[in-house]
C-alpha cells in the first residue's frame, strides 16, 4: 500500500522504511499493568506484553564512534513504557498504544513506530488479546 498522497509510481512506504531506516525492536517486554474496562480488572494489575519496533534513519543512527549516544537507546523505549504505566490505571489498550506511540515518535531520531500490547491472561481459550498501532512522523 502506498503512503497517503503518493503517486502509484512511488515506492511503497514499507520499502522506503526498509531502505532508509534501521529497525530497532523490543520483543515481549512484560510488565504488571493496571489496565482494563471491566470491574474485575480494576484495582489489580495484570501481565501486559509490549512489542515495539522503531524505524530510525541511517543518517542519525549509524555510529562513527561506537558510542551509545549516537543511537536510540533501548533503555529509552523501556523508560517511556515504564513512565506511562506508573501513571496509573488505563482503561483501554487502544489508549495506551496511542499514547506510547506518540511519545516514542516524539524522539527526534525516530521516524516510525509499530507498537502492540497484549493481555495473555484474559481468556483461557486464546493466547492473548491485544492492539497494534503503526505511526509515522510526517515532516
Amino acid at each position: 500500500m502506498n503512503a497517503p498522497n503518493s503517486s502509484p509510481s512511488d515506492p511503497p512506504l514499507a520499502t522506503n522504511l526498509a531502505l532508509q531506516c534501521r529497525k530497532l525492536f523490543l520483543k515481549n517486554h512484560v510488565l504488571p499493568v493496571h489496565i482494563g474496562a471491566h470491574d474485575f480488572e480494576k484495582g489489580v494489575s495484570q501481565r501486559l506484553l509490549f512489542n515495539v519496533e522503531l524505524w530510525v534513519p541511517y543518517a542519525v543512527s549509524t555510529p562513527s564512534q561506537d558510542a551509545l549516544s549516537e543511537v536510540v537507546d533501548y533503555d529509552y523505549v523501556r523508560q517511556v513504557i515504564g513512565e506511562r504505566v506508573a501513571q496509573g490505571h488505563i482503561t483501554l489498550q487502544e489508549t495506551l498504544c496511542d499514547e506510547l506511540a506518540a511519545r516514542l515518535l516524539a524522539h527526534p531520531g525516530v521516524h516510525a513506530v509499530r507498537l502492540s500490547t497484549a493481555k495473555p491472561d484474559v481468556y483461557p481459550d486464546c493466547e492473548a488479546v491485544g492492539v497494534e498501532v503503526f505511526k509515522i512522523k510526517h515532516p
